[in-house]
């Protein structure tokens, strides 16, 4: 069963992975439930891409908070799918609201399941969660060169953090995400409901709308676009992998697919070892689409910031033979394109 197939309830459904994910599984031909509570920035211009499609009746919105039992009871009607993005996302965030982060993260993901484990028949769950699970990786000497940092051990310098990688959760964000990750795989144990979850690393591409927390690819394009200051955290040479949002999206249809022999396991998501980039390689890069040095400052590093993360996401494509077809260079420039081409919508105040 592909997207086209299926009935899915996407949660966080007008953000940035929720709108690409719906868009998807509506121009495949499949039906969608989109439930969000709207309090993020862009999702009102997303919602209205959503309605906007050619859909046939096939788009049902639920405008509420994942906590909300008796909606989210009636968002699962009828769903054999659900892709499970409604969250807290900012580390920052959840340091000044530890107990906001807690109770949208780890609350609203027991929500969900523990309503999912009354039901006749459970539909499958993919849950995203993230690589702050691994913690800082104190244990893992990088250095610096040039304009990266870069591991020390070979291994991980060629093939980037396993899922075999201890889990050392840091930050109130990396908790609630922990826990909500542990939760889902232990119900594919204990409920036998059909799930699987992505540890994800930076994820860009339309319909997203960066800030200073999270989202950073989109942020400093938007930065640079409008001629505002970028604020780098750390010296800037930290190391990341970046996936395009359809690549993502390719991955998660493949996992759904094969929920029956993926089910209870993880699988870090990522555009791995050849898809990577330090802030200031990404700071160059966009000064050649822009065709002018974006402004930069410094600041202190951030609490759970590592020197180097980079996935090693061979697992999942031994699994389904799946791999990034977007390289970083093009899908920068395709989100470049598309931030300028929807300038005006992004700056509406109903946009935010």
């Amino acid at each position: 069963m592909t997207f086209a197939d299926r009935t899915v309830l996407v949660t966080g459904g007008a953000g940035f992975i929720g709108t690409n994910v719906a868009t998807r599984v509506l121009r495949d031909g499949g039906r969608v439930v989109v439930l969000d509570d709207l309090s993020r920035a862009g999702v009102r211009e997303n919602l209205r891409h959503l309605t906007a499609l050619p859909s046939q009746g096939r788009l049902r919105t639920e405008i509420a908070d994942v906590r909300d039992r008796s909606i989210l009871r009636r968002a699962l009607h009828g769903v054999d799918t659900v892709v499970h993005l409604a969250a807290q996302v900012a580390v920052t965030t959840s340091v000044d609201e530890p107990r906001h982060d807690f109770e949208v993260n780890l609350g609203g993901t027991f929500a969900l399941l523990d309503e999912i484990r009354g039901m006749d028949v459970a539909p499958s769950v993919l849950y995203t969660s993230t690589n702050k699970v691994y913690g800082e990786m104190g244990d893992l000497t990088a250095h610096r060169r040039g304009d990266r940092w870069e591991p020390t051990d070979a291994y991980v310098a060629e093939h980037g953090i396993s899922e075999s990688r201890p889990l050392s959760f840091c930050s109130p964000y990396g908790c609630s995400k922990g826990g909500a990750d542990q939760y889902v795989i232990d119900a594919a144990k204990t409920y036998r409901i059909p799930t699987v979850v992505f540890r994800m690393s930076c994820i860009y591409g339309p319909h997203q709308r960066g800030n200073e927390d999270q989202g950073w690819v989109a942020h400093f394009l938007l930065q640079a676009m409008a001629g505002k200051p970028i604020t780098i955290f750390g010296d800037g040479a930290q190391v990341r992998d970046a996936l395009f949002i359809d690549d993502l999206v390719e991955a998660m249809d493949l996992a759904l697919t094969n929920i029956d022999r993926l089910s209870g396991r993880v699988f870090n998501m990522g555009g791995g070892p050849e898809n990577t980039t330090s802030l200031l390689e990404l700071l160059a890069m966009i000064g050649e689409l822009e065709r002018e040095e974006p402004v930069v400052s410094f600041d202190a590093w951030r609490i759970g910031d590592q020197r180097s993360y980079v996935s090693d996401v061979r697992a999942f494509a031994a699994a389904t033979g799946w791999t990034p077809n977007v390289d970083l260079r093009t899908g920068v420039a395709r989100l470049h394109r598309w931030l300028d081409e929807h300038a005006a919508a992004a700056s509406r105040p109903d946009a935010g």
